[in-house]
């Protein structure tokens, strides 16, 4: 028969049900399902049995993560896919289930629920703010949560910044979060001394983690917001990872004047951005985050390496480059003093 053309609903159906899939693989992590398969548990009633969970459950949930590509399927037995073996096995060092207590928070969700709300309004209808409220918890769960999907970006970013570390770096990393953008430095340079912004709560975060590491005694801190504190300095390298998206241009190019005044001669300002085409449709993970940032914040946006170039300019740059991150959405910024 020949193939059926014209137009077709199924657009509208996939999307206005894409909900039902968030819920599947929450309810996939939740349940230690991709761990279980992976450690050799791979029929329904074994799966089962394992997660404690009913058989016909099992059956029907793996089904629809083999159908979403999740899983595999060969007769009665699931496998991972390659991808969901790096990420989704709790075993794994690149595990990134722990960010569905962020990415799927119910502050974020309900601020997604009025979306409607934030169009006409043109920026969020959540209280307070949104996600750039002061001192919002929402940060420490951001912190504890997605720092596996920032290794990469961590690595590329320090690689590139520091590609012969064998000389003293002083890095400021503001918004530091989790603080993997500083300590990627300081794993790979052990004359970097890194001092990481953001939150009190937070920090606490960051500096377990540099406690981790084993880098405790080249890292400090200061709380505070990065608008208002004084950053000390000079320093070699500023980091501002995920940050500069929250704001309009105006509120940008005044925190990139301060930073710019706190770095060394020759010194940097890296910034980790998404970053979309000038036709900002493409490509659609950095071009699609614009919709986030309107139901997140006042006035944020996702802005193209034009405007992220002339931000940096008006606050007195000399120039800027721009590095795509492989394999993931986003790209480095570093702007020049």
């Amino acid at each position: 028969m020949p193939e059926q053309t014209g137009p077709s609903p199924m657009l509208f159906f996939e999307t206005v049900s894409a909900y039902q899939r968030s819920e599947a693989i929450k309810a996939a992590i939740e349940l230690n399902l991709f761990t279980t398969v992976a450690e050799g548990h791979e029929t329904a009633p074994a799966i089962a049995r394992t997660c404690a969970i009913a058989e016909r459950g099992a059956r029907i949930l793996c089904d629809y993560l083999t159908g979403l590509g999740f899983l595999t399927k060969h007769e009665d037995q699931y496998k991972l896919t390659p991808d969901s073996a790096v990420f989704l096995d709790r075993r794994s060092p690149a595990y990134v289930g722990g960010t569905l207590e962020f990415l799927l928070s119910p502050m974020l969700m309900a601020g997604f629920s009025e979306t409607t709300a934030a169009v006409r309004k043109g920026g969020t209808a959540m209280a307070q703010d949104g996600t750039v409220a002061p001192e919002n918890p929402i940060w420490v769960q951001f912190a504890r949560g997605m720092a596996p999907m920032m290794l990469p970006a961590a690595e590329m970013m320090a690689g590139l910044v520091d590609p012969q570390p064998d000389q003293p770096l002083r890095i400021l990393d503001i918004a530091a979060g989790h603080g993997r953008f500083g300590l990627a430095f300081a794993a790979r340079n052990p004359q970097a001394h890194i001092t990481a912004l953001d939150w009190p709560a937070v920090l606490e975060v960051a500096k377990e983690n540099a406690a981790h590491a084993g880098v405790s005694a080249r890292y400090d801190t200061i709380a505070g917001s990065a608008f208002d504190v004084d950053f000390g300095g000079p320093y070699d390298v500023i980091l501002l990872t995920n940050f500069l998206h929250h704001f309009d241009p105006p509120t940008n190019e005044t925190l990139l004047r301060k930073v710019r005044a706190a770095l060394a001669e020759g010194g940097r300002a890296v910034t980790l951005e998404f970053v979309p085409d000038d036709n900002r449709i493409t490509p659609p993970g950095a071009a699609g985050f614009s919709f986030t940032m309107l139901v997140s914040t006042p006035a944020g946006d996702a802005y193209t390496f034009a405007e992220l170039e002339r931000m940096c300019a008006n606050a007195g740059f000399a120039h800027s480059e721009l590095y795509p991150v492989p394999r993931t959405p986003q790209s480095v910024v570093v702007s020049y003093k």
